[in-house]
């Protein structure tokens, strides 16, 4: 089977538009980009790297390297709140993440729709093992909307 690095990025560029659509952000897919990066490393730093892998299955191709970029198999930290989550994501987008999740309520509505949007991807199955993976505190992250 032979790779086509366009067809990836065309797929890419398109979910991206989506995204940035979804998440009200006028066009700024740079920060879309950073938003669905730091929101996929802070999930897979909280569940199981078994998780990870069958998670991952289900991606697409540029979902995938999004997911897998700078990813080192460590201990899980301990996060058990909302607040700890969101925590952990704005550390993942670095300087950038006090202005890109200005709010908690903001990060809320994000983490929201970057669930939602990967349920295109993930079978209900499979979403239904990431919550179970998750506190529970942070079990309704998963279930906002995506059931149907």
């Amino acid at each position: 089977m032979a790779l086509n690095f366009n067809h990836f990025a065309a797929e890419a560029n398109q979910f991206l538009k989506e995204y940035t659509k979804e998440l009200m952000l006028e066009g700024d897919t740079e920060k879309a980009g950073r938003i669905l990066s730091s929101i996929l490393h802070g999930l897979r730093e909280i569940i199981a790297t078994q998780e990870s892998l069958q998670l991952i299955a289900q991606f697409p191709m540029f979902l995938k390297a999004v997911y897998v970029n700078g990813w080192t198999i460590h201990k899980k930290p301990k996060i058990k709140t909302m607040e700890q989550f969101i925590d952990l994501v704005r550390k993942f987008d670095g300087v950038t993440g006090l202005n890109d999740f200005k709010s908690d309520e903001l990060a809320e509505q994000y983490i929201n729709a970057t669930f939602l949007l990967l349920r295109r991807y993930v079978s209900l199955g499979e979403m239904e093992d990431i919550r179970s993976e998750l506190p529970k505190d942070l079990k309704n992250m998963v279930y906002q909307r995506i059931m149907f």
